[in-house]
């Protein structure tokens, strides 16, 4: 059965338009009118072998911010949506990612239990400037929205790092390496649902 997802949402500050195929080999074509998101997303999809196709724009003549968690809005959706009841997956997966300088640790749990810890970014990270439009709050912003839409639980950690850009970059692929993981059918569980309860 395909796991993948398509997802049209329209806000009177955003119009987003997003499918994803979880068992892809990373083809992405990204255009959410903001370079660096963009940049991110690429590497989101890259890394995790999602296919990923994202098409937004929204009023970023006010900011970028509406645009930007709204497509993680979508994201979490169609992640949760691509996945079904979770049978065979599993589950568990935790990446460590270095971008020169930056190290950032992502663990997640396909839980249905969404949470989301991020700790460790230096400070006045939330203030800095990336791109020319992002800023550093945005990353901790749409690693949340992921999280909470999709039903995961995500913990964020940046291990080390100096410049913005290499930080938020080290955080999206570590993001995207665990995911690749944990949504990934395991041949040893055959189909079934991984936890003790039954359900996810």
């Amino acid at each position: 059965m395909a796991r993948t997802a398509h997802i049209v949402r329209e806000t009177s500050e955003s119009h987003i338009e997003l499918s994803l195929n979880l068992d892809g080999t990373g083809k992405t074509d990204i255009d959410t009118s903001v370079p660096f998101y963009n940049h991110m997303m690429n590497a989101l999809g890259k890394h995790s072998l999602i296919d990923l196709t994202i098409h937004a724009h929204g009023d970023t003549d006010i900011d970028v911010h509406h645009t930007v968690e709204d497509t993680a809005i979508v994201f979490g959706e169609a992640l949760k949506q691509a996945l079904g009841d979770k049978r065979g997956i599993r589950r568990f997966a935790d990446a460590t990612v270095p971008l020169d300088e930056a190290l950032a640790k992502a663990v997640v749990d396909i839980s249905g239990r969404p949470y989301c810890v991020c700790s460790g970014e230096p400070d006045g990270f939330e203030y800095c400037m990336i791109g020319g439009h992002f800023t550093g709050s945005l990353v901790r912003h749409v690693m949340e929205s992921i999280a909470f839409h999709a039903g995961i639980c995500l913990h964020m950690q940046v291990l080390a790092g100096r410049d913005p850009h290499h930080i938020a970059e080290a955080e999206f692929k570590a993001l995207a390496r665990a995911l690749r993981f944990a949504v990934e059918p395991d041949p040893r569980i055959q189909g079934m649902i991984p936890s003790t309860k039954g359900a996810l």
